[in-house]
């Protein structure tokens, strides 16, 4: 696993976000390019992060002056990566490859795959970025039947 090292705008953003939605928060990425954070919370937390009806979350983008998006942790890379590409549904992750040069080879239901990649593909991009933060995989590709 490698070591991740956060910047002090990202320790500012997680304290306020845990401030504001009482979700723990372990990482923080801040993607200028599509102007959001994104942030990694602990497992089983993503109830109090979104909140009723979307509240909390809302109230964060708000008060952080961006999009706020956020991806439940797991120590299991497959399920990591399924949280990273919801809400496409994955059917298969493989991981292949040696050490630092593993690559996920991800197959997700054809009528998602719109969804997986996202809007000039950003959702793909928010994947391969968080999954090497966390894990040593140097890329996602996603398989096609």
């Amino acid at each position: 696993m490698s070591e991740i090292t956060l910047t002090e705008d990202c320790m500012r953003l997680i304290s306020q976000f845990e401030n504001l939605t009482g979700a723990g928060a372990r990482d923080c990425v801040i993607d200028d390019r599509y102007d959001r954070v994104i942030f990694i919370i602990n497992p089983g937390e993503m109830g109090l992060a979104i909140g009723k009806k979307g509240s909390s979350i809302k109230k964060a983008s708000e008060v952080l002056d961006r999009r706020v998006e956020v991806v439940e942790y797991s120590d299991d890379l497959v399920q990591f990566i399924r949280n990273c590409l919801l809400p496409a549904q994955v059917l298969s992750v493989t991981i292949e490859g040696e050490d630092d040069e593993q690559v996920a080879h991800v197959e997700v239901n054809e009528e998602d795959r719109g969804l997986a990649i996202g809007k000039e593909g950003k959702n793909i991009l928010k994947a391969k970025s968080l999954v090497r933060r966390q894990f040593d995989i140097s890329d996602i590709e996603l398989v096609q039947e």
